[in-house]
């Protein structure tokens, strides 16, 4: 995960992560609660292996975690990600808030 910066390159950095469309949209699938790989697939309908690609840079950053789940993985929001309340994501310098009626 990234490190926090005074100067605000933490905050860009997890923007810019953020700036990507299935990005946004994975982390509004995982608003209803934890996914499995396939669920997300089906919802998305992209290819497998970018999917992956964009798990793996939500996980590094701190946005999703993962867990085993017998043969699959399960993707949840990371608790630091989730703000208070509402439908957000946490980023250390501010705070994104989605539509609820989007999501």
């Amino acid at each position: 995960m990234a490190t926090r910066s005074q100067d605000g390159t933490y905050c860009a950095q997890r923007l810019k992560v953020l700036a990507e469309p299935h990005r946004l949209a994975i982390l509004r699938l995982l608003f209803a609660g934890p996914k499995h790989v396939w669920e997300l697939n089906d919802s998305l309908s992209i290819e497998q292996s970018l999917l992956s690609h964009h798990l793996s840079v939500l996980r590094q950053q701190g946005f999703v975690t993962s867990r085993r789940d017998s043969r699959t993985v399960l993707y949840e929001l990371a608790p630091e990600a989730r703000p208070k309340s509402g439908y957000g994501v946490e980023l250390g310098c501010c705070t994104l808030v989605f539509d609820p009626k989007q999501i």
